[in-house]
């Protein structure tokens, strides 16, 4: 077993990721702000058309609807215990008021969580946003005695 130490030198500058996520949020290239970062509803573009920076390795596959279920989850279920607890609405209301409600902010807060999360990688330099390419993904060694 070896352990390789490396300096800091030759270590590329640190990326803000606090811009990098607001300008997700806001649906812009999380390196220069301007270039847009879809060109779909939920599919980012390969290249920045701004800066030319490289977007195509995001990975942002399930994240960001388990971030908008824990969102929309607490604002839901909030609302309608302080609308049980302080209100006294007709039963048809809450059946048309909660779900309706959960589904739009489901499908708004879709795209700019999902910029986040690209934001994010893109500022710890996850999934080849270092500029090195992907490493394929590697499976533990058997630990025992045999060998197939």
């Amino acid at each position: 077993m070896s352990l390789h130490l490396h300096s800091g030198a030759g270590q590329a500058p640190a990326r803000d990721w606090r811009q990098a996520v607001m300008r997700g949020l806001q649906g812009r290239c999380p390196h220069c702000g301007r270039g847009r970062l879809f060109r779909g509803f939920l599919k980012p573009v390969d290249r920045c058309e701004a800066c030319g920076e490289d977007l195509h390795h995001q990975r942002a596959d399930d994240l960001p609807p388990y971030i908008v279920i824990t969102i929309v989850g607490h604002v839901i279920v909030g609302g309608l215990l302080l609308a049980e607890k302080y209100g006294d609405w007709p039963m048809w209301l809450h059946m048309t008021l909660w779900p309706a409600l959960t589904v739009s902010l489901s499908i708004a807060l879709m795209q700019p969580v999902k910029g986040g999360v690209i934001g994010l990688q893109w500022a710890l330099r996850m999934h080849g946003f270092g500029g090195e390419p992907d490493r394929p993904e590697r499976q533990p060694q058997p630990r025992g005695g045999f060998d197939p």
